[in-house]
């Protein structure tokens, strides 16, 4: 068991999400960051898909109420283990009773806590992810508080001390062109991918709204609503997009500039207000390879968390 001390701005237990919903209007959910699950999941020898903490910007407090052992992924929040600092990409040993600590994220916003076993709650739509705007999911449908218990197996083994590398962070976010180029125009789509874009406090888990110095993009179309996904960026009138992420809304009825490359989507996950990026419109082709980079990256850890048991 593990009790939550200190929520800290939004800390929700998440796994990869639900698929096969959206045509009943239920968004994915899950983490931001799959890949850093994924990481922080096999360090441990667990399922890719068992239920991590996600945890935001930190100040933060958990207390662990068994013996386990946790993998730590993400952005660096100075967190410790009591006394101990402990670091992004490794796994420790936790002893009942031991408090983790997380203060304020550095050069990031995310991290991700996984435990061996993962975290147990019930799963809803073959998902134990929360939903935040349904109130569904998680341990109690919302974001964790003060005094919530989070259900873990104790796990008293010795595991040996592993770390991964997580993927490289890119300035330049990958798209797919928009269904809506001609009605937009070139002029418009090339404003858009020529500017640094900068992340507005407004942003959050639904989507990274975006804003720059100039309003060249602002428009007067309106569309019939179409399916929209994780990824899609919508172009709302004023002109300023919104990517949106894993809790979004599942139609839309703005236009769309493109759609980020499932390769480089987890980076928004370490967007905070304030940030820069900029776009490049790619084709199928160097979407594939981006994937299929990334896909080896895992595919190596794998092979040497293999080889670290011999």
């Amino acid at each position: 068991m593990i009790t939550v001390i200190k929520p800290g701005l939004l800390m929700s237990i998440q796994d990869k999400g639900r698929t096969g919903f959206r045509h009943l209007g239920v968004a994915q959910s899950g983490v931001i960051d799959s890949y850093a699950m994924v990481i922080a999941n096999r360090l441990l020898g667990n399922a890719d898909n068992n239920a991590v903490i996600e945890i935001t910007l930190g100040l933060a407090q958990l207390k662990f109420e068994c013996d386990t052992v946790i993998a730590l992924i993400g952005t660096d929040m100075k967190a410790h283990l009591d006394d101990t600092a402990i670091y992004p990409g490794w796994t420790y040993t936790v002893k009942k009773g031991q408090t983790i600590r997380f203060a304020a994220a550095r050069n990031g916003f995310r991290a991700y806590l996984a435990c061996k076993g993962g975290i147990q709650s019930d799963k809803i739509m073959s998902s134990r992810s929360t939903d935040l705007a349904a109130g569904f999911g998680g341990a109690t449908g919302h974001a964790l508080k003060e005094h919530d218990t989070l259900a873990i197996k104790p796990f008293t083994e010795h595991w040996p001390k592993l770390g991964a590398i997580s993927p490289a962070k890119r300035e330049v976010i990958r798209i797919h062109p928009s269904i809506h180029k001609e009605l937009l125009t070139q002029h418009v789509i090339n404003e858009f991918s020529s500017k640094k874009w900068h992340v507005t406090p407004q942003s959050n888990r639904m989507g990274v709204r975006l804003n720059t110095q100039s309003q060249s993009l602002s428009h007067s179309h309106s569309l019939p609503s179409l399916a929209v996904a994780p990824g899609s960026i919508q172009l709302p009138p004023n002109g300023e997009p919104i990517v949106l992420l894993n809790d979004g809304q599942t139609t839309g009825g703005y236009p769309l500039l493109g759609t980020v490359i499932e390769a480089d989507l987890f980076l928004f996950a370490q967007l905070k207000p304030g940030d820069s990026i900029r776009f490049e419109y790619v084709d199928i082709a160097t979407a594939n390879k981006a994937k299929a980079k990334l896909d080896a990256h895992l595919a190596q850890l794998s092979l040497a968390l293999e080889n670290a048991k011999h």
